[in-house]
């Protein structure tokens, strides 16, 4: 017994019973555990007087970190003084059985620590979407990746560098600061114009094209058909319309015209063609309008605004498995094209089953905004797709653009990924009062929708050559208990838990004093 013991602590095994393989650790984190050299602290900041959901959460953490620690050098620690300094705390509101509201402020987050560098991990998702029970199960499912994901960044030796192109009238730094701020976390983020060089690109894991509003030369369309064609990343945020914000504005009306960049031939090739429409939705986002009709009284309410769609998520992708509707604002709408076998699609962001299209050229006039359902029979029209395969090179059989040298060109690409959205908007946040606002947050109902989320993720897919992203499929089924039953019952629930083991007991007990009693009777 002693050297089953000794044997079973220096060689453990455990074998995971559940459905949903809930304690088991996906390939791709095994063997980013199996690279640390150099062990990784963890902070759990989830403490104090917790309700059985955030026990729950809290017990999951610490059973993952135990799990992680099996296979790399993986440990928890103590708190340390201070360790929830700037961290913005979750408030929970419960009633009790007597009718009274408790109110709990707890930190869920927990501190990585690896090399001397730290990072924040956010242990809770809170969809408003979903009930707080749901929001739990959730953050479990999320816990492998985002934990995977942090130790990752903070453990390697060397960080990947992504880069917004600029030169055709992209979205500025400030219209993507938010966006900018939390790749940061992940990546070294540059922005610049492309040069004569082909090779320009090269370096980057990923390149951003951020609402370009001009003609793309046909130099710089060789350069990034060639950075593709070389195994590179992209992600397009492309408006298929022109129109003027201002003049709408102003006047309330303006002319809607197709944009064209000259990249229509080049993204078909690839596999897509972004539409010139105009995406109008029922399920979108409102906005106050004056409806008082008298001057110096005005008098706001909230209207739909059938122009900023609430674009559904897929379910099915680990890029948007349990994100939040994304806001657009003039939208467009995405075309899958060809038949190729050696190119994956998949459709990311979609329209509600309530909306419509308008192809450009077309009007938008705010006198003649009457909504009737009836036109709004159109339902999941596709705005976002995700592209993998090999790629054909959009110059095949063309000379190469003057003024260009390329030594290495390539007709067909390696193996690679790209991932399109008809809607720059997508990737756009606002100020208010010198101060940025999340990309996705709406200044008129003060809701944070799933836009920083959705284009963290792409980002990380697309440069993700590890399989850390497909962790986020990780599903966990939700068994919750029936409060209303279990209080009605309790009495009884607690009878029979405590009397049905004794009950059990004293019966095995009889049968075995019967036993005895009439073996040795006999004998």
């Amino acid at each position: 017994m002693l050297l089953l013991g000794v044997a079973a602590y220096v060689y453990p095994l455990r074998w995971d019973l559940t459905a949903d393989k809930r304690y088991s650790l996906g390939e791709a984190t095994r063997s980013l555990l199996s690279g640390l050299d150099e062990p990784v602290e963890v902070e759990i900041l989830l403490e104090g007087d917790l309700n059985s959901g955030f026990r729950r959460l809290r017990r999951a953490t610490v059973e993952l970190i135990d799990e992680l620690g099996r296979y790399g050098k993986v440990r928890m620690t103590d708190v340390r003084e201070g360790s929830t300094d700037g961290l913005q705390p979750t408030v929970i509101h419960e009633r009790e059985q007597n009718g009274k509201t408790v109110q709990t402020t707890v930190f869920p987050y927990a501190r990585v620590t690896c090399k001397g560098r730290q990072t924040i991990v956010a242990l809770l998702k809170n969809n408003r979407a979903l009930s707080g029970e749901q929001n739990l199960n959730k953050s479990i499912e999320n816990l492998e990746y985002v934990f995977a994901e942090a130790i990752h960044s903070i453990s390697r030796d060397t960080i990947a560098r992504i880069a917004f192109i600029e030169g055709h009238g992209e979205l500025d730094e400030s219209d993507v600061y938010d966006v900018s701020r939390q790749l940061s976390r992940y990546f070294d983020v540059d922005r610049g114009a492309l040069a004569d060089d082909v090779r320009a690109l090269r370096p980057y894991k990923v390149v951003i094209v951020a609402a370009p509003q001009e003609a793309w030369s046909e130099k710089d369309k060789y350069i990034l058909d060639q950075y593709v064609m070389h195994g590179g990343r992209v992600l397009w945020a492309i408006d298929g319309v022109r129109l003027s914000e201002q003049m709408l504005t102003e006047s309330g009306l303006t002319p809607v015209i197709p944009l064209d960049l000259k990249l229509t031939e080049m993204l078909y090739r690839y596999g897509v063609r972004v539409n010139p429409t105009l995406v109008q939705d029922l399920q979108c986002l409102t906005v106050p309008v004056d409806v008082s009709g008298e001057v110096g009284q005005s008098q706001y309410q909230p209207m739909p605004w059938t122009f900023a769609p609430l674009l559904l998520t897929s379910v099915s992708s680990p890029v948007t498995k349990d994100v939040m509707q994304v806001s657009s604002v003039f939208a467009s709408t995405i075309d899958t094209v060809g038949s190729s076998q050696d190119i994956h699609k998949e459709v990311l962001l979609a329209t509600s089953t309530a909306s419509r299209q308008t192809h450009a050229p077309a009007e938008i006039n705010l006198s003649q905004m009457q909504i009737d359902p009836q036109l709004f029979g159109s339902a999941y029209l596709p705005v976002a797709v995700r592209l993998e395969g090999e790629f054909p090179s959009v110059f095949s059989h063309r000379m190469i653009p003057e003024g260009l040298t390329d030594s290495e060109r390539r007709d067909r690409s390696v193996k690679t990924r790209q991932l399109v959205v008809a809607s720059g908007s997508i990737l756009q946040n606002h100020w208010q009062q010198g101060q940025p606002l999340p990309v996705g947050f709406d200044r008129y109902s003060g809701i944070q929708f799933g836009n920083r989320d959705f284009v963290v993720n792409a980002v990380l897919d697309l440069a993700d050559d590890n399989g850390l992203i497909a962790l986020r499929e990780k599903t966990i089924a939700l068994r919750l208990l029936n409060d209303r039953r279990a209080h009605q019952s309790r009495a009884a629930i607690q009878v029979i838990s405590v009397v049905t083991p004794l009950l059990l007991i004293a019966i095995l007990a009889g049968v075995i004093w019967l036993i005895r009693r009439k073996k040795y009777i006999l004998a």
